[in-house]
């Protein structure tokens, strides 16, 4: 093989012990995406343009992320940005579905939430 591969990311995988049900989470939260490849232990969900989605995996020794992490506490590896029009009702909407708001919020204009599985998230609005 010559040359540089061409390669595109698909997606970003989260892990998850209920894959189905964490995946049915985000399909409400985010507008308009569309659930796809829905396995027992894999989903996918689509952004309506065909742009890079989320994809949710069974992992059964999950382990929730602590934020903000200390010492020996299982860390968060990555967060999901979502930019919202209206941060308060997007906040309600979040937790009318089963997501929790964090007590420490560093920023105004940002919510910090967790989905069901403690995966951490953030709701902005541009100010």
């Amino acid at each position: 093989m010559t040359g540089k591969p061409r390669t595109s990311l698909t997606s970003t995988v989260l892990d998850s012990p209920d894959p189905r049900a964490l995946a049915a989470f985000y399909h409400q939260l985010l507008d308009g995406w569309t659930l796809n490849d829905a396995e027992e232990d894999w989903v996918t969900l689509r952004m309506p343009d065909g742009r890079p989605g989320l994809s949710f995996q069974l992992e059964s020794q999950y382990a929730r992320p602590t934020w903000p992490a200390g010492p020996g506490d299982q860390q968060m590896q990555m967060h999901l940005d979502i930019q919202v029009d209206n941060l308060e009702a997007a906040v309600a909407h979040a937790v009318s579905l089963g997501a929790t708001v964090q007590e420490y919020q560093p920023q105004r204009d940002v919510r910090v939430m967790r989905d069901p599985d403690g995966h951490v998230f953030c709701l902005w609005i541009e100010t």
